[in-house]
C-alpha cells in the first residue's frame, strides 16, 4: 500500500520537483494549496505523514491533532523548523524530519544578486529604461572591490557567500560562536568578534538560524554599532531583525541600504499573490516605500537545483517510513 502524504501550502513548484524524484510514484500525493494550522488540520485525516514548509504552523494542539489521526511523520521539506514545537513531538512520538541541506549555493547566490541589485540601484534603473528614461542621476553605486564584507555564521551558506564576495576582491571579517579556522584561512577570511565586524564592515550579512537566543540579533543597539552606510542582507530567517529598530535606522541614515528576502512578519504575505487587495502589515509596506531598501519573498532557494535536493531528501525520508528504515542522515529532528 502506498503512503499517504498531505502536502501543505503547496505551490506549483513543489507538485512538480516532489512528484519527479526518485521513488515519487510509490507515495500517494494529497497536495493542499493552504498553510497547516489549527483550522486546517483536519485535511490530514487518513494520511501517515503530513510535508510543511516554514509558513505552516505545527504548535501543540496541530501535532496533538495530527498524531490523534494517527500521523506518524512530519517532514519539513525546508532546514528551519522554528515554526515546530519540538518538546511536543517528542512527547508525543512524532516522528519530525527536514532537510539539513539543500544547494547552498542558491541562496549564497542570492545574497549576491541582491547586493549588485541594491548597490548599483539595478531594480531602479530597469523600472527608468522601461518608461524611457534613461537618465543617470541617483543610480550611483560603489565599487565592492577593496571594501569590506562581514558574514554572520558561516555555516556552508554563510562560507560559500563569503568565498564568492573574497572574488570580487572584498576583505571579508566573519563572526561565529564556532570558528572554521582551517577554511578561513585557506579562503583568506578572517574571524573577528561581533562588534569589530559591525563597525568594520560595508556590507553585513547573516547566515544564522532562528533560535531564542538569535531572535532580533538585529536590534536599536546592534545597527547603532555599524558602520554608518553599511549595508544589510538577511537571507536566513526574518525575526533575526527587529523591524522597528531597522526603519529607525534606515530613517536617520545610519543604513545605506538593506536587502531582505524574509521579513519578521512574513506568513500570510510572502508566498501569495496580494496585488489586488490592501497590504495590511503597516511595517512591510513602510518598508516598501524606502529607495535603498530591496525585498524579495524568500526566493533565494528557488533554483532547479535547491528544489531537487529538497525533494529528493523529503521523499527519501517518506519512503523509509513506509519500509520502516531509518530517515536520511542528519535530517532526523525527534
Amino acid at each position: 500500500m502506498n503512503t499517504t502524504v498531505a502536502v501543505y501550502d503547496t505551490k506549483p513548484y513543489d507538485r512538480a520537483s516532489l512528484t519527479r524524484a526518485e521513488g515519487a510514484e510509490q507515495i500517494a500525493w494529497r497536495f493542499l494549496e493552504f498553510r497547516l494550522g489549527p483550522d486546517a488540520v483536519h485535511a490530514a485525516a487518513g494520511a501517515h505523514a503530513v510535508c510543511v514548509f516554514v509558513s505552516d504552523c505545527a504548535s501543540r494542539p496541530v501535532l496533538e491533532k495530527l498524531v490523534e489521526y494517527e500521523v506518524r511523520l512530519l517532514a519539513l521539506r525546508c532546514t528551519g523548523f522554528n515554526n515546530v514545537d519540538l518538546d511536543a513531538a517528542k512527547a508525543l512520538g512524532l516522528a519530525v524530519t527536514r532537510v539539513p541541506i539543500y544547494s547552498p549555493y542558491a541562496v549564497a547566490e542570492h545574497v549576491v544578486a541582491l547586493l549588485l541589485t541594491l548597490n548599483r540601484k539595478i531594480h531602479r534603473a530597469y523600472n527608468r529604461v522601461r518608461e524611457m528614461n534613461f537618465a543617470l542621476q541617483g543610480l550611483v553605486g560603489f565599487d565592492l572591490h577593496g571594501k569590506t564584507a562581514g558574514i554572520i555564521g558561516t555555516g556552508k551558506i554563510g562560507r560559500i557567500t563569503a568565498q564568492i564576495l573574497r572574488g570580487f576582491g572584498m576583505r571579508v571579517l566573519a563572526y561565529d560562536p564556532a570558528p572554521s579556522h582551517a577554511w578561513a584561512k585557506q579562503h583568506a577570511v578572517e574571524y573577528v568578534d561581533s562588534e569589530t565586524l559591525a563597525a568594520g564592515s560595508d556590507v553585513v550579512s547573516l547566515h544564522v538560524p532562528l533560535t531564542h537566543e538569535t531572535r532580533h540579533l538585529i536590534r536599536r543597539e546592534t545597527l547603532a554599532r555599524m558602520k554608518p552606510g553599511a549595508i544589510l542582507i538577511n537571507v536566513s530567517r526574518g525575526a533575526l531583525i527587529d523591524t522597528t529598530a531597522l526603519i529607525e535606522a534606515l530613517k536617520s541614515g545610519q543604513l545605506g541600504g538593506v536587502a531582505l528576502d524574509v521579513y519578521e512578519e512574513e506568513e500570510g504575505i510572502f508566498f501569495e499573490d496580494l496585488s489586488g487587495v490592501v497590504l495590511q502589515d503597516d511595517e512591510l509596506a513602510r518598508l516598501l516605500t524606502f529607495p535603498n531598501v530591496l525585498i524579495t519573498s524568500h526566493q533565494a532557494f528557488l533554483t532547479h537545483e535547491a528544489l531537487s535536493d529538497i525533494a529528493r531528501t523529503t521523499v527519501a525520508n517518506l519512503r523509509a517510513l513506509a519500509a520502516g528504515q531509518p530517515f536520511v542522515e542528519g535530517s532526523v529532528l525527534t
